[in-house]
């Protein structure tokens, strides 16, 4: 078994080449990064299904608590903390919504995309199936990771275009995760869950099963607002693996 800390130098690694093939190979991946010109179709869609995602990831947040309720108390409480910390940040984006013209009912009356069934799905079921929270873990983890390396360089220049106050809440929500060193926090969490060479290499499946399934949401999203004509395959494609 390698040591915690030689894991999580593999698995920042792999998260890094993630990004680096989101931007390279994802189409609009660079949209809200340096588009000088924001789509708003495809704007107001991502942050609707921000919302409707983290609504959907409370309940799997507190499925998450009460395994830890039973084998690890100080881990529930610390869990407790974070989504205390998270629970209510889909009311952040959809302030931002209403600046743009999208209202509450809008947002919360819109279906979700396949993409994100079947992340809340897989999250879901890796806690009541395999028995453990190890691939909500390590997905929030990937989510964090990957969060503070780029949405601060997207809000500085959806800033641009649509001027402070329209991406106040965004702000926000990656201000937290920034200020109280969100990706740290959840790494500790995942490494009391790591005991044995197995379940390290389940967390490396787990995040490139995580890592598919975000790759399908931009490109969903891509094919729904940007290019509604046309039809991508079904298949899911662009995965990054890691290497053995």
């Amino acid at each position: 078994m390698t040591t915690l800390v030689d894991l999580r130098k593999r698995v920042d690694a792999y998260l890094d080449t993630c990004i680096k093939n989101f931007y390279e190979n994802v189409p609009f991946a660079r949209h809200q990064l340096d588009s000088a010109d924001i789509n708003l179709a495809y704007y107001k869609r991502h942050n609707i299904e921000t919302i409707l995602r983290l609504r959907r990831k409370r309940t799997i947040d507190a499925l998450a608590l009460q395994y830890f309720t039973k084998v690890d108390p100080m881990s529930a409480k610390q869990w407790a903390h974070y989504t205390d910390d998270e629970m209510l940040h889909d009311t952040l984006f959809a302030a931002d919504l209403a600046k743009v013209g999208v209202e509450r009912d809008e947002i919360y009356s819109t279906e979700p995309l396949l993409a994100t069934k079947l992340l809340t799905g897989y999250l879901q079921y890796g806690i009541e199936f395999e028995g453990t929270p190890i691939a909500l873990i390590a997905s929030v983890y990937f989510v964090e990771y990957t969060t503070t390396r780029t949405q601060p360089k997207w809000l500085d220049n959806l800033e641009k275009s649509l001027g402070t106050e329209k991406i106040k809440g965004q702000r926000a929500h990656v201000g937290t995760d920034l200020d109280d060193a969100h990706d740290d926090f959840v790494w500790s969490v995942l490494e009391k869950l790591v005991h044995s060479p197995a379940d390290e290499a389940k967390v490396l499946a787990h995040l490139q099963d995580i890592d598919r399934l975000w790759v399908m949401y931009f490109r969903e999203l891509y094919t729904l607002t940007v290019t509604p004509e046309v039809s991508l395959p079904d298949a899911i494609p662009d995965q990054v693996k890691i290497g053995v």
